[in-house]
């Protein structure tokens, strides 16, 4: 067998280690490329999430000066105004004839404290319509259409046994109309016809999340929409279950287990609702909306598909106003 140079194998052998020693160098220049482009996404991913959180706070922020701003009003005149509204909205109600809600509302303005005494109502907290304020007249009649009137005539019990103490029954399945509710309306001269609702806080699940660090009204922790940019989406102006201005009596623990009303009773309402400026924002958002939207134009999108059309009702029963300033103009000022 024929066998190559001594020169030829030594110069085949020089020029596999070079090549040896060209993969090694290229070998070293990727991983230290590699390395660089991990430094810099992740100092790229740490500037993002530190652009998310500034904008997460701008917003809260701007919801902060929006509280103050009527909080400050409050102070003044306009806390002649939200107590007149929700003198009004009583006496709308105790007007509603034959109603569960308006027998409540009247007992309440005619006897106060007996409410919280009498054994069918000592559990109860009120009717929907009269625990939480809004600081805008659109946003109160919006948010008034989206619940519907039976809704916010609905009656909210702390727990079960509440429930059962509004109406018991005869053997055969029939109401006692000498109990409960029942029992109550003819001493103040009315009836109570037909169905109502009630809430019972202590059935309901409630929300599962945190609450804003700090936060005097509590509010939920919620993940804002975000389009693909970061940005919030045009005319996007929060949560409605955040929305809801509590007084500190309804802010306290009110379940047994230490939950609040905007937990519970306001999370079971609306959810993530979201609310935008107008119907147009509303609807450039549609990817980003999956509990539903309402905009104080008039707008109103019920989960994510069932939309509501034709002329706004015209609902006697409106949320409370905080106050009768405007929130487009707030807003555009913060």
């Amino acid at each position: 067998m024929a066998t190559l140079p001594q020169c030829k194998l030594d110069g085949t052998a020089q020029n596999i280690e070079l090549l040896k020693a060209l993969i090694q160098k290229d070998q070293d220049n990727s991983q230290k490329l590699a390395q660089e482009v991990k430094h810099h996404e992740d100092k790229l991913n740490y500037l993002n999430a530190h652009v998310n959180a500034i904008d997460e706070s701008i917003h809260r922020l701007q919801g902060e000066l929006k509280e103050c701003y009527f909080s400050s009003m409050d102070n003044g005149n306009s806390s002649v105004s939200s107590v007149y509204t929700e003198k009004q909205m009583n006496d709308q109600v105790i007007q509603l004839e034959k109603t569960a809600a308006g027998i409540i509302c009247e007992v309440k303005d005619r006897h106060g404290s007996m409410l919280s005494t009498l054994k069918c109502t000592k559990d109860v907290l009120g009717i929907v319509a009269s625990l939480g304020k809004v600081c805008d007249q659109n946003l109160s009649r919006i948010l008034s259409e989206y619940l519907g009137v039976e809704t916010m005539l609905a009656i909210v019990c702390k727990t079960i046994d509440g429930v059962e103490a509004l109406e018991n029954y005869e053997k055969d399945g029939t109401v006692d109309m000498n109990a409960g509710l029942h029992g109550i309306a003819p001493t103040i001269g009315r009836m109570l016809n037909g169905r109502f609702l009630v809430y019972c806080l202590q059935n309901l699940r409630p929300f599962s999340g945190e609450i804003l660090p700090d936060d005097p009204q509590k509010k939920l922790a919620l993940m804002n929409p975000k389009l693909p940019n970061g940005k919030y989406p045009p005319g996007f102006l929060g949560f409605a279950v955040n929305m809801i201005y509590m007084d500190q009596q309804h802010l306290s623990c009110v379940t047994v287990d230490g939950r609040g009303l905007r937990e519970t009773l306001f999370y079971s309402l609306f959810s993530r609702l979201q609310v935008y400026n107008t119907r147009s924002d509303m609807m450039d958002a549609l990817p980003f909306i999956s509990d539903g939207a309402i905009s104080l134009d008039g707008g109103i999108l019920k989960g994510s598909g069932l939309f509501c059309l034709g002329e706004s009702s015209v609902l006697k029963i409106h949320c409370i106003r905080k106050g009768e300033q405007n929130l487009k103009s707030v807003i555009r000022s913060t």
